[in-house]
């Protein structure tokens, strides 16, 4: 499981990696003073920014998966230490905590 699971998170990782650049590209290009559609710009430029921190924050949550991937704690949670039910890593394979645990942490 540890090798299709650390290629898994790669692959997502390399595919986050791959949108916040578009987005980046997407924020980097200049607004256009004189258009009307200015104000629709600016609010989609919002919403870019939200999708960039939400990828960023779970390439950080995928690179500390791999972390503990390499250091043989992957699949247990990070509260109780008990194991983190496969259904559970299938669905959210960087997931640092069980059902119980995430229920807990809100």
């Amino acid at each position: 499981m540890s090798e299709k699971m650390e290629n898994r998170l790669k692959t997502l990782r390399a595919d986050l990696q791959r949108r916040v650049s578009a987005i980046d590209a997407d924020l980097a290009a200049a607004l256009d003073p004189d258009s009307e559609d200015r104000v629709t710009q600016l609010e989609n430029d919002q919403v870019l920014m939200e999708m960039r921190k939400e990828a960023r924050e779970q390439i950080i949550s995928i690179d500390a998966a791999l972390e503990r991937l390499n250091h043989g704690s992957f699949g247990r949670c990070v509260r109780c230490l008990d194991p983190i039910d496969p259904g559970r890593l299938e669905a959210i394979p960087y997931t640092p905590y069980c059902v119980t645990c995430a229920r807990l942490a809100g």
